[in-house]
C-alpha cells in the first residue's frame, strides 16, 4: 500500500503546511507507507499528479483548497487512481459537497478506509472542472478575490468564507451585465442582461454559496443557473439568499439541466472553474460521467 500526498503549503494562507504536519504525524503513528510532494508554482500539482498517474499507488491525496484539488484531479484524469482530499483551503467547496470531513483526522481516516466512488466532471477545452464553472460576474469576482489582499487576511483570522462576499461587493460597483446566447444540448436560448451563468456539478461554490442547490456530482447532468434582467440593487438583495439556495425562487433566476452547454456573449467575459481563471467566452462545457475516482 502506498499513498502519495500533494501538499500546497500556502493554501488557506499557510493552512496547507500546518495541516500536513499534523497529517504526517498521524501517518507515521499508523505506519502508513507514504510519499509527499510540495507544490512550488501554479499548476505544479497537476504536473506532479500526472507523473504519479503512471505509478503503482493506492491514492493521490490533495492537501489544500479547491484550486489544489482542481489541479490534482486534472493530472489524474484517465488514470484510474483515486483522488483523496484533506481540506486546507479557504472555501473547500468540493469537500463540503462530497461530505469529506473538514477535520484532518477524520478526512485521513476516510481515505485509509479505502471506499471509492465515481464522480462526473466538466470539461472546458483541455481543462477539467470538478465543482462549478462560473461565467461573467462570478468569473470577475474570482479574479478579484484571488488577487485581493483581504483574502489572506481573512484566512488568517479564520474568516476565509467572507472574502468572496467582499469581492462580490467590489465587482458589483463596476460590472455591466451582457446579452448571452446559450445552447444547451442543442437547444438555443437567449438571455438579456445576464449577470452570471453557473454550470454546476455540485451545489456550492465561493465558500458555501448554494448556487445550484439540486446539483449532484454523479447524475450525468449539469445544473445551470442564469441570473438575468436584475438591477444591481435587486442582485445585492438576492445575493445573501444564495447561501441557503433560496435565490432560485426569484423570477430573474432561471435553472435548467443539461449535458453540453455552449455560451456565446456579445463581449468576451471571464470563465472560472473551481475558482481558477480558465478562459473567456465563447466557451463549450461538457459533462463526463463517472470520469474521476474519489476515495
Amino acid at each position: 500500500m502506498m499513498y502519495y500526498f500533494i501538499v500546497n503549503k500556502i493554501s488557506g494562507n499557510g493552512k496547507g503546511l500546518k495541516v500536513w504536519k499534523k497529517v504526517e504525524k498521524l501517518l507515521q503513528g499508523k505506519r502508513v507507507n507514504y510519499q509527499v510532494r510540495f507544490t512550488e508554482r501554479p499548476k505544479h500539482a497537476a504536473e506532479i499528479a500526472k507523473e504519479l498517474s503512471s505509478e503503482q499507488c493506492d491514492a493521490v491525496v490533495a492537501v489544500g483548497g479547491d484550486g489544489t484539488v482542481h489541479d490534482v484531479a486534472n493530472g489524474l484524469i484517465d488514470s484510474n487512481i483515486p483522488l483523496g482530499v484533506i481540506p486546507a483551503g479557504s472555501g473547500n467547496d468540493f469537500a463540503r459537497a462530497l461530505d469529506i470531513p473538514m477535520d484532518y483526522k477524520k478526512a485521513l481516516e476516510r481515505i485509509l478506509m479505502g471506499k471509492q466512488r465515481k464522480i462526473d466532471i466538466g470539461r472546458i477545452g483541455n481543462e477539467y472542472c470538478i465543482t462549478v464553472t462560473g461565467i461573467g460576474f462570478d468569473g470577475k469576482v474570482a479574479e478579484v478575490n484571488n488577487a485581493s489582499k483581504y483574502k489572506s487576511w481573512l484566512n488568517f483570522i479564520r474568516l476565509g468564507d467572507l472574502s468572496y462576499g467582499l469581492s462580490f461587493l467590489h465587482v458589483l460597483l463596476k460590472y455591466r451585465p451582457v446579452n448571452i446566447q446559450l445552447k444547451v444540448d442543442g437547444k438555443n436560448l437567449v438571455f438579456f442582461n445576464v449577470w452570471l451563468i453557473a454550470i454546476a456539478n455540485i451545489p456550492n461554490y465561493g465558500g458555501g454559496i448554494r448556487i445550484c442547490p439540486d446539483a449532484y456530482y454523479n447524475d450525468g447532468l449539469f445544473d445551470i443557473c442564469i441570473v438575468h434582467n436584475m438591477t444591481k440593487w435587486e442582485l445585492l438583495r438576492t445575493f445573501p439568499k444564495a447561501y441557503k439556495g433560496r435565490h432560485i425562487f426569484h423570477p430573474c433566476v432561471t435553472i435548467i439541466k443539461g449535458k453540453q452547454v455552449e455560451v456565446i456573449s456579445e463581449l468576451p467575459i471571464i470563465v472560472q472553474g473551481d475558482g481558477e481563471l480558465l478562459t473567456k467566452t465563447p466557451v463549450n462545457v461538457t459533462i463526463h460521467k463517472d470520469a474521476l475516482l474519489i476515495i
